[in-house]
């Protein structure tokens, strides 16, 4: 009887191997997110004490955008992070469910079904929302720069009078 439920457990942490290493790359994920929000939570301390030391108005003007674009940046790898670890939590919840279903008489197949579907809905979500911030991210990337270039190369009134 002893060996037939050591059998049987051996077989519920097989099938727990799998849902662990997705953690794990659930895991490398949220490092990844981790990263990006805290480059633009930087780059956000930057822009805003950059904004008071602006000289001209059009620069000003040019750093509250960006401002406004860093602002909805955070707010996705926010939301980004919030659904990589619903993911990683309903993942932990098919391990322990694999486990208690083999434990118990509760038949929680359908459980474990649900919440892996749960999980892998969730990081798509997530996934999702890293591919838009990303997207935001490189397409004001260059977002008034020309602007600034232009204006730094303009001759001023001393460069002028070397002439």
């Amino acid at each position: 009887m002893d060996t037939l439920f050591i059998h049987e457990i051996s077989q519920v942490i097989q099938l727990a191997v799998a849902p662990v290493f997705l953690l794990a790359g659930i895991a490398g994920f949220l490092t990844v997110l981790s990263h990006r929000l805290s480059r633009v939570v930087d780059r956000t301390r930057s822009v805003d004490r950059s904004i008071h030391v602006a000289q001209l108005s059009e620069h000003q003007e040019l750093l509250w955008r960006e401002a406004s674009v860093l602002e909805q940046r955070t707010k996705i790898i926010n939301w980004a992070i919030r659904l990589a670890v619903g993911s990683a939590l309903a993942v932990c919840l098919v391990v322990m469910s694999l486990f208690l279903g083999d434990i118990t008489v509760f038949r929680l197949d359908a459980t474990i079904a649900y919440l892996f579907v749960a999980a892998m809905m969730l990081i798509i979500f997530s996934l999702l929302l890293l591919l838009v911030e990303i997207h935001i991210s490189t397409k004001n990337l260059r977002h008034g720069l020309e602007h600034l270039i232009v204006d730094s190369n303009a001759p001023t009134k001393s460069k002028q009078n070397d002439c």
